[in-house]
């Protein structure tokens, strides 16, 4: 039998100024340490929301030089606390991006990283058009650490639209499964929670889906809800759709293994053939 472990979840309002954001992610940690959460897990774009690719292109740094994470990685060991950063945009040099998440220990030593595989390149109506390839280079490969409250595989937002990567992370025998999100609000009052709730069901593991919210200084408006939702489908955690703060969770591998106990769909998981071509 495993113990179960409080996690953090952060719901935030990311601005333009990465050290604001930088010191509210910290101060979070801080608080949510003392509140005995094992880790924290963080959204999408933590240190930065901003459409305006030229201005945004003035505060996005390299790995080694982005002033968030290194603020995120002394949060860690200051307080003696995981972090999951559900993503940071990461100059990879000649103008491209990375819109990568980082895994941080107790010690404050990145674990795991993990770039984004699905572009949101997508023509909402109205205006409201995305092209993230633009500015970003897909990752190309999956992202999957041991971590002291479990296995957890790493995603971003758009990739939950595209089921096989979780059945990776499912063959994976992952306990939990981070979607950080900066999701647009109206493909999320549609589809955000059935989502996340078919991931977990299907891949019988705990995700836990930290998420931007409310009205952002770029304009743009964010659906919040983060959520943690349990192997089972069961919405543990709903921090709603406008507020910025932490909500909590347990994460309890013993409920893991009593859910595929019951209902076994990884352990019965066929390879399916390709079907021909039309």
């Amino acid at each position: 039998m495993s113990d179960p472990h409080k996690i953090a979840v952060l719901q935030m309002r990311s601005g333009l100024d990465p050290r604001a954001n930088a010191a509210f992610m910290a101060d979070a940690a801080g608080e949510a340490a003392r509140n005995g959460a094992t880790m924290m897990f963080t959204p999408e774009m933590s240190g930065l929301v901003d459409r305006d690719r030229k201005r945004a292109a003035e505060s996005i740094r390299r790995e080694e030089d982005d002033q968030v994470l290194a603020r995120m990685r002394e949060a860690a060991r200051e307080n003696a606390t995981w972090i999951s950063i559900g993503s940071l945009a990461i100059d990879k040099g000649e103008g491209r991006w990375a819109n990568r998440a980082f895994v941080i220990d107790d010690r404050g030593e990145i674990v795991a990283r993990y770039d984004k595989l699905h572009m949101f390149d997508v023509e909402l109506g109205d205006g409201d058009d995305w092209r993230e390839s633009n500015a970003y280079d897909a990752g190309d490969a999956i992202a999957v650490v041991d971590t002291p409250v479990g296995r957890l595989g790493l995603t971003i937002c758009y990739d939950i639209r595209f089921p096989a990567l979780y059945d990776a992370l499912g063959r994976a025998r992952c306990d939990i499964i981070a979607i950080p999100a900066a999701f647009t609000v109206p493909t999320g009052k549609e589809h955000w929670h059935v989502m996340q709730r078919a991931r977990a069901i299907e891949a019988s593991a705990y995700v836990v889906a930290a998420a931007q919210c409310g009205h952002h200084e770029d304009g743009r408006r964010t659906f919040g809800h983060s959520l943690v939702v349990d192997p089972w489908g069961e919405v543990l955690l709903d921090l709603g759709e406008d507020g910025s703060g932490l909500g909590y969770a347990t994460i309890d591998r013993n409920r893991i293994e009593e859910v595929r106990g019951r209902l076994p769909s990884l352990a019965n998981r066929r390879a399916i053939p390709d079907l021909p071509p039309r």
